[in-house]
């Protein structure tokens, strides 16, 4: 029970730090992002240093922080290869990788370059999206388009506990997570459509056809974000990710399933929205 409430009281507190720092605007998210960022990479770092395995540290830090502000609303996009500067910065950190290890290659020098691009596409790169969602299209609807996945994938988890708790019998991916069950998963996937129904028609925004196929995509985000960290974990033989949360271990078991949530909102709202 001590443990519950630690979680309880660490979740209520971050949902509400975390709101007040998406209403507040991108000059708030920047500086918070790139914080969660270095942590994500440092709980990324400090796992592969448990099995040996060596990246560009300063390297890291400083494409994840080049990332994070390329991701920024105010930039326009980039004249001469028609997209953004996340993918000038993205592709500058690959050359710059491998130009490192022919200068001073040392041991396993693909090694090092494969998962320090793993550590910027999995952490800085995907926490990009958080501000490209704030303000798509615009900085009122942007507010509003960024609650839902956050909403959706509490109800997902919500649902999916006490769906697996009480009905759950069928294992999802025993080898990854033996705790989550098929059940589970289609319960937090109706918790999540009911949280999502309610808040389009409250907002007017959407038919429940569209609200039902965003659910769909949310749910299942938010599961393979879940169980992709735990993937990595399994992999890198170990529990959790950090101790940096009271209750939730590290940075990287909070926001998992959000990494692989927002972005996808971000897609959805581009594909089936805005793009006629």
């Amino acid at each position: 029970m001590e443990s519950l409430s630690t979680r309880v009281l660490t979740s209520l507190v971050g949902f509400a730090v975390l709101s007040l720092i998406v209403w507040i605007g991108w000059w708030a998210m920047l500086p918070a992002l790139v914080f969660v960022s270095v942590m994500g990479l440092f709980e990324y770092i400090r796992m592969l240093d448990k099995n040996d395995i060596d990246v560009r540290r300063i390297s890291l830090g400083v494409f994840a922080a080049a990332l994070i502000i390329a991701s920024l609303p105010i930039w326009p996009q980039v004249p001469w290869v028609g997209g953004s500067w996340r993918e000038v910065v993205l592709t500058i950190a690959v050359g710059a990788l491998l130009v490192l290890e022919v200068i001073k290659p040392g041991e396993r020098p693909l090694e090092r370059v494969v998962y320090s691009l793993f550590g910027l596409l999995y952490i800085p790169w995907l926490l990009g999206y958080f501000l490209l969602l704030r303000y798509t299209p615009d900085a009122e609807h942007g507010l509003l388009y960024f609650a839902l996945p956050l909403l959706a994938t509490f109800a997902a988890d919500i649902g999916g506990f006490f769906a697996g708790h009480f009905f759950g019998h069928n294992k999802l991916a025993p080898e990854v997570s033996p705790g989550k069950t098929v059940e589970g998963a289609i319960g937090g996937l109706l918790f999540s459509f009911l949280t999502v129904l309610i808040m389009t028609q409250l907002a007017h925004i959407w038919s429940p056809l569209d609200a039902f196929l965003y659910s769909i995509l949310v749910a299942s985000a938010s599961q393979l974000g879940d169980l992709s960290e735990s993937l990595i974990k399994r992999a890198l033989k170990t529990k959790d990710s950090g101790t940096s949360l009271p209750g939730h271990g590290g940075f990287l078991d909070r926001i998992d399933s959000l990494l692989f949530a927002v972005p996808a909102t971000y897609l959805f709202l581009h594909i089936s929205l805005y793009i006629q």
